[in-house]
């Protein structure tokens, strides 16, 4: 995950260092893998639980956090699982705290 990390420049590897650390922080069991060449980060079964998507892998305007399937995130009939980010800032890195949080729980 590091290694595909330093790949990365300008906002799409603030993001990817963004999570990184949130992950160490909030799910340390959470472990470090790629995904697709994404840094991403599975639970014990190997099964990812959430990954960031860099805007410059698909010429986007915008790199992503998503959430797969093993992520606890249900809320009722419809939830988000993909979230667009634009900015590594101390806001974003709180919902994405939380979002991880919740995850994992």
């Amino acid at each position: 995950v590091l290694e595909a990390i330093a790949k990365l420049d300008g906002t799409d590897k603030e993001i990817a260092e963004g999570l990184h650390k949130v992950v160490g922080e909030v799910a340390p069991d959470l472990v470090p893998k790629t995904f697709y060449g994404f840094p991403a980060y599975a639970n014990a079964n190997g099964k990812v639980v959430v990954f960031t998507q860099p805007s410059s892998k698909f010429k986007t305007r915008y790199a992503t956090i998503q959430f797969d399937e093993p992520a606890h995130l249900d809320d009722g009939d419809i939830w988000s699982t993909g979230f667009a980010v634009l900015a590594w800032t101390p806001a974003v890195e709180k919902k994405i705290s939380e979002l991880v949080a919740t995850a994992v729980a």
